[in-house]
C-alpha cells in the first residue's frame, strides 16, 4: 500500500500579510532586535604576530579588545569616529531596505532569493557598526526611519523596472559604498583597529555584492541617475554625521 507524503505548501501572503512582513522588518532593523550577528565581530579577532618580523599586522598587540583604544583617548577623536561609524550604520540600515524592496518586486524567484542572501551579509554589518557605537558611547542616527524609508522606495522602484536595471542599481549602489568605505578607513585615526577591522571586512564583501549584480547582467545606470545616487548618499552621509 502506497502512503502520500503530507505536504506543508503555505498559501501565498496576502497584501497585508506582506505589509505586515515589512513593517516587522523595518522595526526590527531601526531598533537592533539583531542581538547576534550570525559571524563573528571581526573587531574581535585575534591578531596572529608576524613570525619574519616580529611584528603583527595591526597596532594592538594581543586582540581587538586589548589594549588602549585610540578611538576613546580624547572626545574629539571619539566624536569623529562615532560619527563615521554612524554613517556606515545608517548606510546598512538603507542597506537592508533596499535589498527588501528589490526582492519585494523582483521579477525573477531566483534573484529574490540571491537578493536576500546578500542581504543576510548587510546584517551582520548592521549589528558590527551598531555594537562598535555602542563602545563608543554613541547611537545610531536620529533619522533612520528616513533612510529606511527611503531606501526602500528605491529599491521597489529598481525592481519594478526588471531584473537588469535592479542589478544594475545594485552594482552602482555598491560601487559608491565601496568608494565611501575607502574614504573612511582613510580618515580613521591611526591606531584604531576595531573600526578599521569592521570596515575592511564591509569593504570586500560589497565588492563581492557588485561583482555578483555585474556579473549577472546588471545594465550600466545613466549618467544622471548615478549622480542623483551621489547626491542622496551624500545628504545622507552629511546628516548621520552629525545626528
Amino acid at each position: 500500500m502506497q502512503t502520500s507524503v503530507p505536504r506543508h505548501d503555505h498559501p501565498p501572503l496576502s497584501p497585508l500579510d506582506r505589509l505586515l512582513v515589512e513593517v516587522d522588518a523595518c522595526l526590527r532593523t531601526l531598533t537592533g532586535v539583531h542581538a547576534q550577528a550570525p559571524r563573528p565581530n571581526p573587531a574581535d579577532a585575534p591578531v596572529v604576530p608576524e613570525r619574519v618580523t616580529g611584528r603583527s599586522s595591526d597596532p594592538d598587540p594581543i586582540d581587538g579588545a586589548a589594549g588602549p583604544d585610540p578611538a576613546l583617548e580624547s572626545e574629539p577623536v571619539r566624536r569623529h569616529v562615532a560619527g563615521l561609524m554612524r554613517v556606515n550604520h545608517a548606510g546598512e540600515v538603507a542597506a537592508q531596505a533596499l535589498y527588501r524592496g528589490q526582492a519585494l518586486t523582483a521579477r525573477s524567484s531566483d534573484f529574490g532569493a540571491r537578493l536576500d542572501a546578500a542581504r543576510q551579509e548587510e546584517i551582520d554589518h548592521l549589528v558590527w557598526c551598531g555594537r562598535r557605537l555602542e563602545e563608543l558611547g554613541s547611537h545610531p542616527s536620529r533619522f533612520g526611519l528616513l533612510w529606511y524609508g527611503g531606501a526602500f522606495a528605491l529599491g521597489a522602484l529598481a525592481g519594478l523596472a526588471g531584473d537588469r536595471v535592479s542589478l544594475g542599481f545594485l552594482a552602482e549602489t555598491e560601487r559608491q559604498v565601496s568608494e565611501h568605505l575607502d574614504g573612511h578607513l582613510s580618515r580613521l585615526p591611526e591606531g584604531d583597529v576595531r573600526s578599521r577591522r569592521i570596515l575592511t571586512q564591509m569593504r570586500l564583501e560589497e565588492d563581492a555584492h557588485r561583482a555578483f549584480a555585474e556579473a549577472h547582467g546588471g545594465m550600466p545606470l545613466p549618467g544622471p541617475v548615478r549622480g542623483a545616487m551621489r547626491a542622496a548618499a551624500g545628504v545622507m552621509k552629511w546628516l548621520a554625521y552629525r545626528v
